[in-house]
């Protein structure tokens, strides 16, 4: 693809310099009234963001007016690299144009604006160099945002209110979200949106995405503050956060660079679920200490809750996981209380010598909420947390599940760091829960291995509600929430009651390969699977067979179909083995195609969500008296099949209303 030529003599102020890869250009300028920079994006000569203020300004400097483009230069940019923990494990090869923007300010100082074009996303940053001898800085506001044509309809989840929610713990990335709302709609707490960020561009029909990535120790989380008339503004984290600790503004060491803003564009999802933009352009922070594991778990807590926390429970789970061939098991909250320090290395040296790796639960509160499950005060403190750390490893443990943290502050980026870095020093997984959307970290640190960061499986457990949206969520978080890093949801029910004894609590309103597929829908290196030991002899045979061998990291990820809210299939392959997984969340079937390999001669095994004889009676009879059917686990059976290709190599998927399909070939 060709590069277009671009302006590299200095400009003056009213001048544009536009690159471009493909059909992905960006064009960058200053304003005539203000001289504030700006940046543009179009696709397919179609304009998806439309001309957008840049800079900033900080405690040396003011780049947010008053500027003039001074010079720009481009060149290709080519590189290939693997991670193992993303939803692509085979090399990514990024090819990309490369556009430095240097702008001058009316004191003489200057920064430069980096971009990176490829053939759907642009990302940048700002390139800080020293600057008048100083060589620290204090970010005060950022101006970069983003404007989108009229029409546009929105895809957001809201930013929630400071030191709310259990124990003061939010903000946590779990609020619900809103699907297909005019731009001007304000956020349901008055803080905007959290990323990523969806966009359709009406009536060109153009799907967007924007986030950022690269943010570690030597920033803040961002995010995207309320429509302000003409668009969205990033906006930095409230001052309440983390209980008032750290402060808003970031600071960091000259030179230096801001984190990465991103913005995938396609005229379908597929460029969207497929994007490797998050990881392109960071780089490790360190290296791995040990070989680090991905695999399966058990998880005694998810529907047995706090009761669980006992040695003859939690023993159980850890034999379950041997059972299934699942290569971990997480010991969850109040361990430390019962069974107890001393029980639980036992509990640990048993797993061992079972063949599973144990996981540990730990808090990460020290100042900035009210947690009461324990241990606390270890993981924020890190003389404690790092004989903790030493313990863990003696006694056998591969990774710790480090929960509540509240804040997007750059205090608490160095928090998520410095646990990660020591972690690493024991040879240590860490998976984050009830946090921050992660950021590239897959790349940046080698033993992380997943986060929350959504509205996840134990709201099921916790209100009927969630269950009756859980078909909605899970057609929009392959979309919008897993495109962009780890989405450790902690799903895949096979009980229909949710709670312990099958026989109560909340009632699961979806399929049993509903379930099945979420297990390819969401993408996350080591899966809390929401099983439990009863699965054994109540749920069907075929899906525990199923469950026994699903893999959890993939070579490969591919759009399929579907569209937020309503329903998604999804592709994936691990090996030579395809997993293409579909959901439903409308009241109607959903009927879609798959392509198989050219000149493919193997079998298909296709699970299928299909309605019981009675549930079809139901529904005929409800539909006749013009009555909605509320669907529950209850309605489905699941059925396996060996269908042939047909003469042009596709098998059609046929997803039923609240059911699932997954095709493995």
């Amino acid at each position: 693809m060709a590069m277009a030529a671009t302006v590299t003599a200095p400009a003056n102020a009213d001048d544009a310099v536009t690159a471009s890869f493909g059909d992905l250009s960006v064009t960058v300028g200053c304003t005539g009234q203000t001289g504030g920079a700006t940046y543009s994006v179009s696709y397919l000569g179609k304009q998806v963001l439309l001309p957008s203020p840049l800079g900033f300004n900080s405690d040396i400097a003011d780049f947010t007016s008053g500027l003039t483009l001074v010079r720009s230069e481009t060149a290709p940019y080519n590189d290939t690299y693997t991670v193992t923990r993303t939803k692509h494990e085979d090399p990514v090869k990024v090819d990309a144009t490369r556009l430095d923007c240097t702008f001058k300010n009316q004191k003489g100082q200057e920064m430069t604006v980096e971009f990176m074009i490829s053939a759907n996303d642009v990302a940048y940053r700002y390139n800080i160099p020293v600057i008048d001898k100083r060589a620290a800085i204090r970010i005060l506001d950022e101006k970069s945002s983003f404007r989108f044509p009229a029409g546009t309809l929105s895809y957001l989840t809201p930013q929630s209110d400071a030191m709310i929610g259990w124990k003061r713990s939010k903000p946590s990335y779990e609020e619900e979200y809103r699907l297909g709302r005019p731009l001007d709609e304000k956020s349901q707490y008055g803080h905007g949106y959290t990323f990523p960020a969806l966009f359709n561009v009406e009536p060109d029909s153009l799907w967007v995405l924007v986030s950022e990535t690269g943010v570690d120790s030597r920033y803040c989380a961002s995010r995207l503050g309320d429509f302000n008339g003409s668009g969205y503004e990033i906006e930095f984290p409230m001052p309440e956060e983390n209980n008032g600790n750290g402060t808003v503004e970031p600071a960091f060491a000259l030179p230096g660079s801001t984190p990465w803003r991103t913005v995938t564009v396609g005229t379908s999802l597929k460029p969207i679920v497929e994007t490797t933009v998050t990881w392109n352009y960071v780089e490790p922070r360190f290296e791995p200490s040990v070989d680090y594991k991905p695999g399966r778990s058990t998880w005694a807590w998810i529907l047995w809750q706090d009761p669980s926390s006992n040695y003859a429970d939690l023993k159980t789970f850890i034999d379950f996981a041997a059972d299934m061939g699942y290569e971990y098991s997480l010991i969850d909250a109040n361990w430390d209380k019962n069974p107890g320090r001393e029980k639980t290395a036992e509990l640990m040296n048993y797993a061992v010598s079972r063949g599973v790796n144990p996981f540990i639960w730990y808090s990460s509160s020290g100042w900035w909420n009210d947690i009461v499950q324990t241990p606390t005060n270890i993981m924020c403190d890190p003389i404690l947390r790092k004989k903790e750390m030493k313990w863990l490893r003696d006694n056998g443990a591969k990774g710790i599940k480090v929960d509540f943290f509240g804040g997007d502050k750059q205090e608490t980026m160095r928090i998520y760091e410095a646990i990660l870095s020591d972690a690493n020093d024991y040879g240590l997984t860490v998976i984050f829960h009830g946090c921050t959307l992660p950021r590239g970290w897959e790349r940046m640190y080698p033993n992380y291995v997943g986060s929350e960061a959504v509205l996840a499986s134990e709201n099921l457990i916790f209100q009927q509600h969630f269950c009756d949206e859980e078909a909605v969520n899970a057609t929009t978080h392959p979309f919008i929430r897993n495109t962009v890093g780890c989405m450790e949801y902690g799903g895949s029910f096979m009980n229909r009651r949710l709670n312990r004894g099958n026989d109560g609590g909340t009632t699961r309103r979806t399929g049993d390969v509903f379930q099945l597929a979420t297990t390819v829908l969401y993408q996350n290196p080591i899966q809390n699977f929401a099983l439990a030991p009863n699965n054994l002899t109540d749920a069907p045979e075929v899906c525990i067979d199923y469950l026994k061998n699903v893999p959890t990291t993939w070579n490969e990820t591919r759009y399929v179909d579907g569209c937020p809210g309503q329903y998604a299939v999804i592709a994936r392959r691990a090996g030579e083995r395809w997993y293409v997984a579909g959901v439903n969340a409308t009241d109607k079937p959903v009927e879609t195609f798959v392509q198989l390999p050219e000149k493919f001669n193997g079998e298909v095994t296709l699970y299928a969500d299909t309605f019981t004889p009675e549930a079809k009676k139901t529904i005929r009879k409800e539909t006749k008296q013009g009555v909605t059917h509320v669907y529950s686990a209850d309605d489905f059976t699941p059925v396996v099949s060996k269908p042939k290709p047909g003469k042009d190599n596709m098998i059609r998927l046929t997803i039923q209303p609240s059911g699932g399909v997954v095709a493995v070939f």
